[in-house]
């Protein structure tokens, strides 16, 4: 599905959704969560992909596989934790999303620590040297 048909989806849900909205709340919430799934699916595949092309890239030119692995992680983070937190915040629940943002910080926090210690670990081997 190329992007114009994504757009297409995108604008007939948010049409149909609004002309739900004020009849039944829930089947408008209903059709805007359906079609980001299905927007979001349709690139699942291509996402795949791409993170082997950038794995490659970066394994030729001598980084770690596994810092890879943590910044990739990392960007998936935040892309769900982007569309969830959108989500909740058109379903109306904007503490909610507020605090799935501050847990999907957090969570990348956690996640990008091992390079934050191989960061400072280089800093101090550099320090020591000068």
């Amino acid at each position: 599905m190329d992007i114009m048909a994504i757009c297409a989806l995108a604008v007939v849900s948010a049409v149909m959704a609004l002309l739900l909205r004020q009849r039944s709340p829930q089947t408008a919430l209903l059709i805007s969560i359906g079609a980001g799934v299905v927007i979001l699916l349709t690139f699942v595949r291509q996402i795949l992909l791409t993170a082997d092309d950038i794995r490659t890239i970066l394994e030729a030119g001598g980084i770690d596989s596994d810092d890879i692995m943590i910044l990739l992680k990392v960007l998936g983070i935040c892309f769900l934790t982007e569309f969830t937190c959108d989500t909740v915040t058109e379903a109306g629940m904007l503490s909610l999303a507020t605090n799935l943002s501050f847990a999907g910080k957090l969570t990348v926090l956690f996640t990008a620590l091992p390079l934050f210690s191989e960061l400072i670990g280089l800093v101090s081997s550099l320090v020591m040297v000068s």
